[in-house]
């Protein structure tokens, strides 16, 4: 049986036409909705959800694409646009009785909520942002031969067919290699999860793809039009970054500060997948967000 959330609820709620999003369920209280990264699932949140269900609501989502949510096929660019994915979350809580909800993403969740916040500024109270820049300002920074470690944003940006075909063929080792390479401390992925991260990519190869395709084209047009428009996000954000804009070479509380004018940004010294590595740090800096 594959692991789940102790003590959560699992749901399938339908978001869209044809798309139902796995949603686990937990705790009382004020509302925060968790979004995984990639290459993971809800299961990510694992910890820290926990400890937030003492006193939150508690809601942990696959996003549209992954784990055990729909993966409509990409009939055009929209279908995983952040846009439509952002959407989706805004559906799925107004479906469990919130209108109003925070909001916490990690990598490509981190992206949805970035999305979120700028597209529902009267639903997302809260936002934290993980280990991520937002989509236009990452390809402005990526240049050069440090460009190399995102070689996979660059594979899944090319049109269908070669990537899905390239990843399908050694999934296990594509994903595996940044399971791999990510984490500080291997240990906090244990044998039983990471099995259940490969074998759920494994059977989301296209729709991944699709997502990270999405944020090459789309994605980067719908920021910046807000950026043109002079949009920004109007709640207290948080962001916890690892410093990699020193090997980069960009200011990332810089690149934040322009999106958010109620910002924290702090960099820390967690792996990637800091929300396993670093639970409870974690949700003391959810906990803080909360009370501004």
């Amino acid at each position: 049986m594959a692991p789940v959330i102790a003590g959560f609820t699992y749901h399938q709620v339908p978001v869209a036409d044809g798309v139902s999003l796995n949603a686990a369920v937990g705790g009382s209280g004020s509302p925060i909705v968790l979004l995984h990264g990639f290459p993971q699932t809800h299961l990510m949140w694992r910890h820290v959800a926990a400890r937030l269900a003492a006193d939150h609501t508690v809601i942990c989502p696959d996003l549209r694409g992954y784990g055990a949510s729909g993966k409509p096929a990409e009939t055009d660019p929209t279908v995983y646009a952040k846009r439509t994915m952002a959407a989706d979350i805004v559906a799925l809580a107004r479906a469990l009785g919130h209108e109003r909800f925070a909001l916490a993403g990690h990598d490509r969740g981190a992206l949805v909520a970035f999305r979120a916040g700028l597209d529902h500024p009267g639903t997302v109270t809260h936002l934290a942002c993980l280990d991520v820049l937002p989509t236009r300002d990452m390809w402005a920074a990526m240049h050069g031969v440090g460009a190399s470690v995102g070689f996979h944003l660059y594979l899944m940006a090319q049109p269908p067919g070669l990537p899905e075909q390239l990843i399908a063929a050694s999934p296990d080792a594509f994903f595996g290699h940044f399971l791999d390479l990510w984490a500080n401390d291997p240990q906090a992925i244990p044998a039983e999860v990471r099995a259940a991260y490969l074998e759920a990519c494994r059977q989301a190869v296209p729709s991944i793809v699709a997502d990270y395709r999405a944020s090459a084209g789309v994605d980067v047009e719908h920021d910046q039009a807000d950026l043109d428009a002079g949009n920004r996000l109007r709640m207290p954000v948080t962001v916890l970054q690892q410093d990699w804009g020193a090997a980069l070479g960009f200011d990332a509380a810089a690149l934040w500060s322009a999106w958010a004018p109620d910002l924290r940004h702090s960099t820390v010294g967690f792996g990637h997948f800091m929300a396993e590595e670093a639970p409870a740090d974690i949700a003391e800096s959810l906990r803080d967000l909360l009370t501004r």
